[in-house]
């Protein structure tokens, strides 16, 4: 069923969108008369450097500027955020000329219950600055191990759902259950359309998980059991303006970062309508950007 938010309401409501790959370059064009930051907006949205994958970090800069988003969640893949201490330390300088913020790392793995390796994970990100560790398919047993580090360096651990292939985390609620009683700071990262997924209320989920929600990450899809349904945020079934009202109802402090994981070789399109459409709700909630 579609979302009752849906891109003919939006079009209806005088917001401009993209209603494909033709309309991408009027949507950015819109977007560059924006300011580049949302600082008006309850929300904050920002993008995982996973989007895009198949290009190095010059390149997503560039996108970025594109955008005016200036708030990355950056994975170690192509040259985004290297371990590398030097290699990172340049990323870092090249997204702090660029006015990009850090503010999440991942999806990062942990599959050692040892304190080296989980302490190199924590120094790598302390190293960038970056406050969330995204993390993926920690197991259980490693968890008071990695609380201790959560505590020693105050950086906040989001566990990742990733749906009903995830042998450990289907769900955000999964992960609530087995961190209720630990630090604050353990909480989890929930991934909408592997929430979804695993048959689990989205809205639901958000509100259960209240101050242990850390990072969102944001997609659509237009069979909520199909993975390979993704598509552009606005054009599926995902109840986005549901969604940003919960969040706006419990004074969400993370980011809502987009995750588009198709068309790898030719992102943007796909990303330039979906933050339109996320701008385009939020106006619609009576939230306007500055400027």
């Amino acid at each position: 069923m579609k979302n009752i938010y849906s891109r003919r309401d939006f079009v209806r409501s005088g917001a401009v969108v993209a209603t494909g790959f033709a309309a991408a370059s009027d949507v950015f064009a819109l977007a560059q008369e924006r300011p580049s930051a949302d600082e008006a907006l309850p929300i904050r949205l920002g993008i995982a450097s996973y989007t895009f994958r198949n290009f190095n970090r010059a390149q997503m800069i560039g996108f970025m500027k594109q955008l005016n988003v200036l708030a990355l969640n950056a994975k170690d893949v192509k040259d985004h955020l290297p371990t590398d201490p030097q290699q990172e330390a340049a990323a870092v300088a090249d997204y702090a000329a660029a006015g990009i913020k850090l503010h999440a790392g991942g999806t990062i793995y942990f599959p050692k219950d040892e304190d080296e390796d989980i302490r190199k994970k924590f120094e790598y990100c302390k190293r960038a600055g970056i406050s969330v560790i995204v993390a993926g398919d920690p197991a259980p047993e490693t968890l008071p191990r990695i609380e201790k580090f959560v505590k020693e360096y105050d950086i906040r651990f989001a566990i990742h759902n990733h749906g009903p292939e995830d042998k450990l985390w289907h769900s955000p609620l999964d992960v609530l259950k087995t961190v209720k009683n630990m630090d604050p700071r353990m909480g989890c990262c929930i991934d909408v359309g592997h929430t979804a997924r695993a048959g689990t209320d989205v809205v639901q989920a958000i509100r259960e998980a209240g101050p242990r929600l850390f990072n969102v990450h944001m997609k659509d899809l237009t069979n909520s059991q199909s993975k390979e349904s993704q598509v552009a945020v606005g054009d599926g079934s995902m109840p986005v303006r549901k969604i940003f009202e919960a969040l706006i109802a419990m004074r969400y402090q993370g980011f809502v970062d987009l995750e588009y994981e198709i068309h790898p070789d030719d992102p943007m399109p796909g990303v330039i309508s979906s933050f339109a459409y996320m701008r385009g709700v939020l106006a619609g909630l009576g939230y306007a950007r500055q400027g």
